[in-house]
């Protein structure tokens, strides 16, 4: 397969009232019949986040086997802005259910990070009949606060950021995202820190999260819904998670009823880019089997 670089796979779609930029490449395998299901990946809600910058080191080696997508969700990277009439992670699940409608896709495998796990789970929740099985790392709202004070350590650099944007402070919150130092480079920092102070992005951030916390949106937690989801998913949690602890690992791997749980060692929040070879052999082996 040719080098996949960001332009010659980015793509846009208008599904429903959504403008969602995307990058596609690979196909199915026909020695490996479950590799017809596409495998759509979502990203996190952090500062700068874009599909591109969690999943980019991943997109070759699953689309060598896979129909593989790296989606924009509203409100982040190329994708549009909406104003968020109802919590964001219910948006985003129409918009991926318009999104395979538009592309003609029956069913998908989703691959989430973080708030990308969030919005699989009520894709899963709204659109039984579009998931079938879910890898998801470190995702939001399985789990309610147990031991560690909130907000998260995580979280607090987070808005520390929003606050006050600067090259120092995501590099405070980055830190918090990781427990290989390794993957962390300036050039990584000045890149997130140019695109979370793009013009806007900073109230869209805000506006995103308020959408969650707002009284008359009555979002009903996840995690007392979590008991619902049918779909085989794979739990994948950092031990050295600071945003969403580890502790949390086990109290949504007890509310999803067809769950396994896997924990690295030497690993925080962003699983696929920390212990990236390890990971894609888990997944790649949890969607063929």
């Amino acid at each position: 397969m040719s080098a996949l670089d960001f332009e010659s796979t980015s793509k846009t779609l208008t599904a429903g009232r959504f403008e969602l930029h995307f990058h596609e490449a690979g196909e199915q395998s026909v020695a490996e019949p479950e590799s017809a299901v596409p495998v759509l990946f979502l990203h996190g809600s952090g500062p700068g986040v874009t599909a591109w910058s969690n999943f980019a080191g991943n997109f070759p080696v699953f689309a060598e086997r896979f129909h593989t997508i790296l989606l924009d969700m509203p409100g982040f990277g190329r994708s549009s802005d909406l104003d968020w009439e109802k919590a964001y992670p219910l948006i985003a699940a129409e918009a991926i259910d318009a999104f395979c409608e538009a592309k003609g896709i029956e069913k998908v495998d989703i691959i989430g990070n973080s708030m990308g796990g969030n919005v699989a789970c009520e894709t899963a929740l709204a659109y039984p009949g579009r998931v079938r099985k879910m890898a998801l790392m470190g995702p939001g709202g399985l789990a309610a606060p147990l031991f560690t004070p909130e907000p998260s350590e995580g979280s607090r650099r987070l808005f520390d950021f929003l606050a006050s944007p600067s090259d120092e402070s995501m590099a405070a919150w980055v830190d918090t995202m990781v427990g290989n130092k390794k993957v962390v480079s300036d050039e990584l920092i000045r890149a997130r820190t140019e695109a979370a102070t793009a013009p806007g992005a900073v109230e869209r951030m805000y506006a995103i999260f308020g959408s969650i916390l707002k009284p008359e949106n009555a979002y009903t937690p996840l995690y007392a819904r979590a008991s619902q989801i049918r779909q085989e998913t794979l739990l994948i949690w950092g031990r050295d998670d600071r945003m969403l602890p580890y502790e949390q690992a086990h109290f949504a791997f007890r509310q999803l009823p067809r769950a396994e749980l896997h924990a690295f060692s030497r690993c925080g929040h962003w699983a696929m880019i920390e212990q990236k070879d390890k990971f894609e052999r888990l997944v790649i082996d949890f969607l063929l089997n």
